[in-house]
């Protein structure tokens, strides 16, 4: 079993930045892939990246050069670093871990978080 707990959401201005964080615990995630959804209200959650576990990664065109995926297998932690935020990220972010399938949805991720929101100010 895999616990996974994400950090880091918070309010911040049009422009801005924030890193979230998701520490897996129960069990080495370092020979999972990890993935981060999002879900705005009264919307299906959405991909937002994957990182395979060689470091591989993968992202959705609307985030492709803002945001960075990364993992510190020593610390079972994957991190999302979202740079020049924009209003329509705002939404809860999701941790996501062990996919079989189609990595963009969210019917093939094995494990997930509680969610942090992100909220971007215009």
């Amino acid at each position: 079993q895999v616990q996974l707990a994400e950090a880091g959401g918070g309010l911040v201005q049009a422009g801005g930045s924030l890193r979230l964080s998701c520490a897996a615990s129960g069990r080495t995630v370092g020979i999972y892939a990890m993935g981060w959804f999002r879900q705005a209200p009264g919307k299906e959650r959405e991909f937002v990246a994957y990182i395979g576990s060689g470091g591989d990664s993968l992202y959705t065109d609307s985030v492709k050069g803002r945001f960075t995926i990364s993992r510190d297998n020593t610390k079972n932690t994957v991190y999302l670093q979202m740079n020049s935020l924009k209003p329509e990220d705002t939404a809860v972010y999701y941790c996501a871990a062990r996919p079989y399938g189609n990595i963009r949805s969210a019917a093939a991720w094995h494990y997930w978080g509680q969610g942090t929101q992100v909220t971007v100010s215009s």
